[in-house]
């Protein structure tokens, strides 16, 4: 029986701990969105957010300016896009992951991938879970 690849909202800050390190969870996330075998949902909003992050922060990542574009090329290739068109603002304790959850509703997505679940609390109300990387493959895949 063929089963259907997951598809995850990937918070900005499991792309950058798989970019910063190979040994971690966060690092085996990305190699199954390589490997086709996860699915990231994507908006505008949240590939500036990686934009910035990374770019912000790109000489501790190692990685130059035209390094990060192809990242950022390459996971907009193997992404889903979604446009929001319905804002559930303020919802989460931090306003500035309010777009993620919008993204999750708008797309149908069950899971938003994240180092800070405590920061994603009141979810069920909307079916969505936000799970860590390390829960996401050991878990749930």
């Amino acid at each position: 029986m063929h089963r259907k690849k997951a598809r995850i909202i990937l918070d900005t800050n499991v792309l950058y701990a798989g970019l910063y390190s190979s040994k971690g969870a966060s690092y085996k996330i990305l190699q199954m969105i390589d490997e086709d075998k996860l699915t990231p949902v994507i908006s505008t909003t949240l590939l500036f957010e990686y934009e910035d992050i990374l770019k912000r922060n790109q000489g501790v990542l190692g990685l130059s300016s035209l390094e990060i574009e192809k990242i950022l090329d390459y996971f907009c290739m193997r992404s889903e896009h979604q446009k929001i068109y319905f804002l559930w603002r303020p919802f989460l304790p931090d306003p500035k992951d309010d777009h993620l959850l919008e993204l999750a509703i708008a797309s149908e997505t069950k899971f938003i991938v994240t180092h800070n679940t405590k920061d994603f609390k009141g979810l069920e109300k909307f079916d969505i879970k936000s799970v860590t990387p390390k829960k996401l493959t050991k878990e749930i895949l």
